[in-house]
């Protein structure tokens, strides 16, 4: 496990998007619980995450800091959902070009293209799961893929539990039996072999309370 890469972008990307479109004339303006936006602002926060993957991959470990990128919510569900999946597209074809050895810039760590992959799927997994619970809907994804991406970020979480759900618990979305929600949770996203085999948090890695 924990190996990750442009064609489970594109199928996170697929399965998203399959659910998501299957909702657009729902209203997403709607807010979702526990969380300061909405549906289709957080539909539109996952697409901006990967067009930032891009970036972040392609600029080779340097913070492009006058880089500006924002996706417009005042438009139609079904373009966010277009958004979302070219803006995954584009992020897929810059992992799949880039050699491994090549690091991009994250706040979380100097990722890998395995680890833009992985936060690239998990961004747009999580995402369209909170824009599932803005709609009162259920969201689930393939158990593999869902595995894959916990094992790449979250190299520490070991047992024969669900998934989905580990994943959902790991992103601080749910609490599990025997297991409360997390607040303070990070990924690992810099490459595997660099893991010291510390559980990091939130406030370890990018400093603060």
């Amino acid at each position: 496990m924990g190996s990750i890469g442009a064609d489970e972008v594109r199928r996170a990307a697929d399965e998203c998007a399959q659910f998501l479109r299957g909702e657009v004339d729902d209203d997403w303006s709607v807010p979702i619980p526990d969380l300061e936006m909405t549906v289709g602002e957080v539909v539109a926060h996952a697409a901006e995450g990967c067009v930032w993957y891009a970036i972040d991959l392609a600029a080779g470990g340097d913070d492009l800091e006058p880089v500006e990128h924002r996706v417009k919510t005042d438009v139609t569900n079904g373009s966010l959902v277009d958004t979302l999946t070219a803006y995954a597209r584009v992020v897929a074809g810059v992992i799949e070009t880039t050699p491994d050895t090549v690091r991009g810039f994250h706040p979380m760590g100097a990722a890998d293209p395995s680890g833009f992959a992985a936060m690239a799927c998990d961004e747009m997994l999580i995402h369209t799961d909170d824009a599932a619970r803005g709609l009162g809907l259920e969201f689930r994804p393939s158990d593999d893929l869902s595995a894959a991406v916990l094992a790449r970020l979250f190299p520490w979480i070991e047992g024969d539990g669900d998934p989905w759900d580990l994943l959902r618990w790991a992103n601080g979305r749910i609490e599990l039996s025997g297991r409360e929600r997390l607040s303070d949770w990070a990924w690992h996203c810099a490459p595997l072999d660099d893991w010291d085999g510390t559980v990091p948090t939130r406030s370890s890695v990018l400093g603060g309370g």
